[in-house]
């Protein structure tokens, strides 16, 4: 069934022009990219039955190529536009973050940092370098492990930070487990980097460890 068939007042389209796309659900929001349902369903209980089947939106968009395909309806064109929806949301971020300070929206920072580093099933080591008014100038994934470990050496994060030229980082590293608590390794390495970095001068901010549902500040939690 296509959007077009539907009532006019249940139209997703129609009900986002007149009230904004703040007024429509998930499902309605992920219907207007799916456009079409299958034979026996319709393209709002597809939605639907998308969010169900991933657990909700945040988790859709960040399901693989792989675990979408395996979903009946979920052709290379929808399966494109949802990856392109998540794309064009991390570089509205990184945008936004070279312009102004990160700090004035500690939030969106974690919300960047859960699109970029969330759905990773392996571990990577991110670094943001920061300019004087800690505007953002680069995220580099630095380091990548296994599920368990990441080796990250401390010489070349001094090393790019001198290369980028940064006044301030914030470290960032993604928990595959799922898990968003800061472990005694993640304590350690983080006060190792810190003391490395003292010697050329660059602040370190905060260290986030991305979970797949949180992310939790180091620096909040008295660990810097």
């Amino acid at each position: 069934m296509l959007l077009k068939d539907l009532p006019v007042s249940t139209r997703p389209r129609e009900k986002m022009l007149a009230l904004g796309p703040a007024s429509l659900t998930d499902a309605e929001l992920l219907a207007l990219l799916l456009r079409t349902g299958l034979r026996d369903v319709s393209v709002l209980d597809l939605a639907q039955q998308l969010l169900d089947s991933f657990g909700g939106v945040a988790q859709l968009l960040r399901a693989g190529p792989q675990e979408l395909k395996r979903i009946k309806g979920m052709g290379p064109a929808k399966r494109a536009e949802l990856a392109a929806v998540l794309e064009l949301a991390r570089r509205s971020l990184t945008q936004e973050f070279t312009e102004r300070t990160l700090f004035e929206s500690p939030d969106k920072v974690k919300d960047y940092l859960r699109l970029q580093l969330a759905d990773r099933d392996h571990e990577v080591f991110a670094v943001l370098f920061l300019d004087a008014q800690n505007r953002l100038i680069e995220l580099e994934e630095m380091f990548r492990g296994t599920l368990t470990q990441t080796s990250v050496y401390p010489r070349e994060v001094v090393k790019r930070a001198l290369q980028q030229q940064a006044a301030a980082v914030i470290f960032a590293h993604n928990h595959p487990s799922g898990a968003a608590e800061p472990s005694r390794a993640d304590e350690f390495l983080t006060q190792t980097l810190k003391a490395a970095l003292a010697l050329i001068d660059v602040r370190v901010l905060d260290h986030l460890v991305v979970g797949r549902s949180e992310v939790v500040s180091m620096a909040q939690r008295g660990l810097l």
